[in-house]
């Protein structure tokens, strides 16, 4: 992957580690120059050169898209498409559809002729044979945008809907079944992705066909050794278990932005097995989004895209002149993305703006520059990081309110984001019209002395604020009155502040963090109760999840809660008191920034 100039806060530990060693050298040289600026400027300079040397990995974008294929079969000179056997070993026939130019410079998956030209082949190939259940059309990865998906398309003489089960010769690998999404009603007609094989395996698929009345209709096998996993990524995770007996929700893990592994996203089961791998441009997921039943994400820090059950990147949408960073969530029902970015062109400041994608005609507007929000504190207050602030890997850049997550509310046309760097949640009322703060959530002594003290809501309760907060979402009951409701929150329970130069928290309480990493202290599930009438907030459950400083997600799911906590490189799921169930363990370079979960039913299964 080639590297564009941009930095990330991808490789702080390793960043961190050479600023170390930048000291040590700093001082030798001080030593011999009997001089302490010297040594201030070599830590500097050493720090600012590996950072940002290492920083750019997130948004490099793929440069490779060279596919193993097994024997030449035909091509198409219209469509430019060729068709190989495939590379892997199986008793049915599977195919490989490989654009011509596939090895060409600048080629990528990720252009919208591309994905059209590849489902018009797989048409083509529909309508020249007669395609059974005992002998479907099957394509490996066709759109280009997995690892491990098997395409299947074929007609039945009865009416049915297709489910199938996966197996392996593991005993720690158990067997797999899902429902495939071949239409909401009993069809002759069949056409899905086959969720579930294992990479680098030998898997054994039984295909059924369940009948209107739930009855076994017909049924064939086959095998099929699915080829190692792109990213070369660990198909199994390791596992342990917690004190709760409780059921763990349906669905499928899915790790985003993992640490060394830029440009994939991976799904893993319930034990922890890889059902499917994401191949994307560059970057990785920031969060799933669906759309009129479609999967709508990011496939590199410039480019969105909006997927169809089978793969197909089926719209693509390039960001212009913008770099997304952390998050991003639908306008209500309304075709409509709002994004967290920064400017591709603005050398000094990052994560500051939110820009609206349309998916309907692609453009992208910018909405808000919180530097206009806040700028007595942003003009008064702040200025770039330097050597000596605790996210160095970041020098030169004024990072001065880090945004890392959005959720939008159409009462007020209000958005509620969350800022790292100020450990504060914000919300933001009239956004298309008139945008004006609502209220601040946070240390009231932040903001103290700053124009902005009058927007914090008091805080109820005798607890400590969240610090460093990550995914911030908006929880509404229909038992609260209204003007009253809930936030969810990865309490990070993390201080750091690298742009607001003079200033600390008068007592910060020793359980919070202030290193990134510590194997004594929690982070934890947070969910305030907002009282928008009474201007407070009050903390309504918590519990203790293992520490990470930055990144980290908690995300709910029939009742349970999966956590995942980035910099410890473990995730988890908690039953509703919020006692641990399960927990994985996984490897990365620094950290995965988050692990969602869902069923994805109406999408990949029924």
């Amino acid at each position: 992957m080639k590297q564009k100039t941009k930095w990330t806060i991808y490789a702080c530990l390793a960043a961190a580690a050479l600023a170390a060693a930048a000291i040590l050298l700093a001082a030798f040289v001080s030593r011999l120059a009997g001089g302490i600026l010297l040594a201030v400027l070599v830590v500097g300079v050493i720090a600012v050169l590996y950072g940002r040397r290492f920083l750019s990995g997130e948004t490099a974008v793929r440069d490779s898209w060279k596919v193993k294929t097994g024997k030449y079969l035909s091509g198409d000179q219209e469509l430019h498409v060729s068709s190989f056997a495939a590379s892997c070993k199986s008793d049915l026939e599977i195919l490989q559809i490989v654009p011509d130019e596939s090895e060409e410079k600048g080629f990528t998956y990720y252009d919208r002729q591309v994905q059209e030209r590849l489902a018009a082949a797989i048409v083509k190939l529909s309508s020249k044979g007669h395609y059974t259940l005992e002998k479907p059309l099957a394509i490996l990865n066709p759109f280009g945008t997995s690892g491990n998906s098997l395409y299947l398309s074929f007609g039945t003489t009865f009416l049915g809907q297709m489910q199938y089960t996966v197996h392996v010769d593991r005993e720690d690998i158990p067997d797999y079944t899902a429902k495939a999404n071949d239409g909401d009603a009993p069809t002759t007609r069949h056409e899905f992705q086959i969720i579930g094989l294992v990479p680098g395996m030998k898997n054994h698929v039984t295909l059924e066909l369940i009948g209107p009345r739930g009855r076994l209709v017909n049924a064939v096998s086959f095998t099929v050794e699915m080829p190692k996993p792109v990213s070369d990524y660990r198909v199994v995770l390791e596992h342990t278990e917690g004190e709760s007996t409780a059921p763990l929700s349906g669905g499928l893990y899915a790790m985003i932005r993992v640490g060394g592994k830029n440009g994939y996203a991976f799904f893993y089961d319930n034990d922890g097995v890889m059902r499917y791998e994401m191949v994307l441009e560059g970057y990785s997921l920031d969060r799933i989004l669906w759309y009129q039943g479609q999967m709508v994400t990011c496939i590199s820090a410039y480019k969105m895209a909006r997927f169809n059950a089978l793969g197909q990147a089926v719209a693509i949408y390039p960001l212009e002149g913008y770099e997304m960073h952390h998050d991003m969530a639908l306008k209500g029902d309304e075709p409509k993305v709002l994004i967290l970015t920064s400017d591709v062109g603005e050398v000094d400041n990052v994560e500051d703006l939110l820009v609206e994608l349309d998916l309907e005609t692609g453009d992208v507007t910018q909405l808000l520059d919180f530097k206009d929000l806040f700028r007595s504190y942003y003009e008064q207050d702040t200025a770039p990081i330097t050597p000596q602030d605790p996210f160095i890997w970041m020098v030169g850049k004024n990072d001065w309110i880090h945004l890392n997550t959005i959720q939008y509310l159409p009462e007020g046309d209000s958005i509620i984001v969350s800022s790292r760097e100020t450990s504060t949640i914000i919300k933001v009322k009239g956004i298309h019209t008139a945008p004006e703060i609502d209220w601040l959530i946070g240390s009231e002594a932040f903001w103290a002395d700053t124009d902005f003290a009058r927007y914090s809501l008091k805080q109820v309760g005798d607890f400590v604020p969240q610090y460093g907060q990550h995914t911030v979402e908006y929880q509404s009951d229909s038992t609260l009155p209204r003007g009253q409701y809930y936030l969810r929150m990865y309490n990070n329970n993390y201080w750091a502040n690298s742009t607001r130069h003079g200033w600390k928290p008068p007592k910060l309480p020793e359980t919070v963090g202030t290193e990134l990493a510590s194997t004594s202290l929690s982070s934890q599930m947070y969910l305030y109760l907002v009282d928008e009438n009474a201007r407070t907030f009050s903390l309504a459950c918590s519990f203790d999840v293992p520490y990470s400083s930055i990144v980290s997600n908690v995300t709910p799911l029939e009742g349970n809660y999966i956590c995942n906590s980035g910099t410890a490189k473990v995730f988890g799921e908690y039953d509703k008191d919020g006692k641990l169930i399960r927990q994985f363990a996984y490897e990365c370079g620094l950290q995965t920034y988050r692990v969602p979960k869902d069923t994805f039913t109406g999408f990949w299964f029924r």
